[in-house]
């Protein structure tokens, strides 16, 4: 696995790069700092399989860095790891495109647990409250990060948090939510699978109905937290899992 690590920050720069080497021996990081050196790498090389962008960049825009390289390299995925842990930079980061959402706040473990679970075709997002509000209010303590999620959710008459097996999507809507998780649009949707753009519509509608929500944003966000109750358990295997 080769990385692109981003990140202005010398002593963050190397600490990231010597967790994510630990991944294993056949894991390679090259760390830049700055979104020039970043784009010229990409240029240089094709054969990136993960870019881990910092959202505070001294050249540019983290967000604007975002848009530009989902936009011109839509394969390959892109993990945020920021200093902020503001519900609003999760979700924007998430409707951008972005694969994950890592708080640098983070421990180690929960570091290398989203970057295992982006690699392994899942979505990761820190422990946040799903209801129509996104706030970040601290949990009680004697609450688990799941527990709280839970509490949270049906509190707000958002959702419930349910076991991705439990949907009961067909095979077609789960390509379809499948595809939507990687911020592809109904029309390439519809020409991926050789279907009209009004039978998307349709697909994704009873997708967001099953998952309890009501956007494509919030349905990244719920299917995130949902696999996070699933160690090992990605959007990969969930759909293997469907008949």
């Amino acid at each position: 696995m080769k990385v692109l690590l981003i990140d202005d920050h010398p002593l963050i720069l190397s600490a990231l790069q010597t967790v994510i080497e630990g991944l294993g021996d056949n894991v390679k990081v090259l760390g830049v700092d700055s979104a020039a050196q970043a784009r010229a790498a990409l240029k240089t090389s094709q054969d990136f399989d993960l870019v881990l962008l910092d959202l505070q960049l001294g050249d540019a825009d983290g967000f604007d860095v975002l848009t530009e390289f989902r936009a011109a390299y839509p394969a390959l995925p892109v993990v945020v790891v920021s200093a902020s842990d503001r519900a609003s930079d999760v979700i924007r980061a998430i409707d951008l495109g972005a694969m994950g959402f890592v708080p640098k706040r983070t421990g180690k473990e929960m570091l290398v647990q989203a970057l295992r679970l982006v690699m392994a075709g899942g979505i990761f997002v820190p422990s946040m409250s799903l209801g129509s509000g996104m706030s970040n209010a601290p949990a009680p303590a004697a609450a688990s990060p799941v527990q709280a999620i839970g509490d949270a959710a049906q509190a707000s008459g958002f959702q419930r948090v349910n076991a991705l097996e439990g949907l009961s999507l067909t095979p077609r809507q789960t390509d379809v939510l499948a595809l939507l998780l990687q911020g592809k649009p109904n029309k390439v949707i519809a020409r991926e699978l050789g279907v009209s753009v009004e039978t998307v519509k349709d697909h994704v509608a009873a997708v967001l109905k099953a998952l309890g929500v009501n956007s494509r944003t919030q349905a990244v966000l719920a299917v995130g937290q949902m696999s996070q109750q699933q160690p090992g358990a990605g959007f990969t295997t969930f759909r293997g899992s469907q008949t």
